[in-house]
């Protein structure tokens, strides 16, 4: 009986002391680099790097996560784990959002789609709202979201609509078109939001058994 209960002691004591020193690996994680070092060496941890952005997640882990301060954690205990949410970085993202109306030149002539485009130009001029003209017009699946692309950030669309509506200065409301021919991809484009920087936070998550 005596052996045994050393036995229990030595195995929660080890236990104990591997828990102590998994966190403070964990937190002595400053950046990027070593988080992902981390992720490599501790795989069967399941670690992963998670973006949460301030506009798009608002479940209630991203709102707690977000008061958080850069290197902060956070940690939900079951009964047989310990999952961390480690904050690595806190930094701000310019964002973007237009409407728009996809027509594409693989089914239409150039005739037909300078038609088109003329068509919506003049009702949006006449008072139509664009959803209205998206979801009328447009030939992909933004139609049925009436042409909105949601928040978006440089990188995440094609190029050449990308230039156009970050680098041209257009005006709220302002319409125009861009032509992305070797693509067969031509837009009208109507400018909904100012550009805005979105809070974004970069979190280290591990999970850690307990036995």
């Amino acid at each position: 009986m005596r052996y045994l209960l050393l036995f229990v002691l030595f195995s929660f004591s080890t236990n104990t002391f591997a828990q102590n020193d998994f966190e403070k690996q964990l937190d002595s994680i400053q950046n990027e680099t070593q988080a992902s070092s981390f992720i490599q060496n501790h795989k069967h941890n399941q670690g992963k790097l998670l973006v949460f952005n301030k506009e798009k997640h608002k479940s209630q882990l991203a709102k707690a996560l977000f008061t958080l301060g850069s290197g902060s954690k956070k940690i939900f205990k079951t009964d047989v784990d310990k999952t961390f949410y480690k904050v690595i970085d806190k930094y701000e993202t310019p964002y973007y959002r237009v409407s728009y109306v996809f027509l594409d030149g693989s089914k239409k002539s150039i005739e037909d789609i300078t038609k088109l485009r003329q068509e919506i130009i003049a009702k949006y001029n006449k008072g139509v709202q664009f959803k209205a003209l998206a979801k009328n017009y447009s030939m992909d699946e933004s139609a049925k979201k009436g042409g909105d692309t949601g928040w978006f950030k440089a990188g995440e669309l094609n190029p050449e609509f990308e230039q156009a509506v970050i680098k041209e200065p257009h005006t709220i409301d302002a319409i125009f078109t861009v032509d992305v021919p070797e693509k067969q991809a031509y837009y009208v484009v109507v400018k909904t939001y100012d550009s805005k920087n979105i809070e974004e936070i970069k979190v280290l998550k591990v999970t850690e058994p307990l036995n």
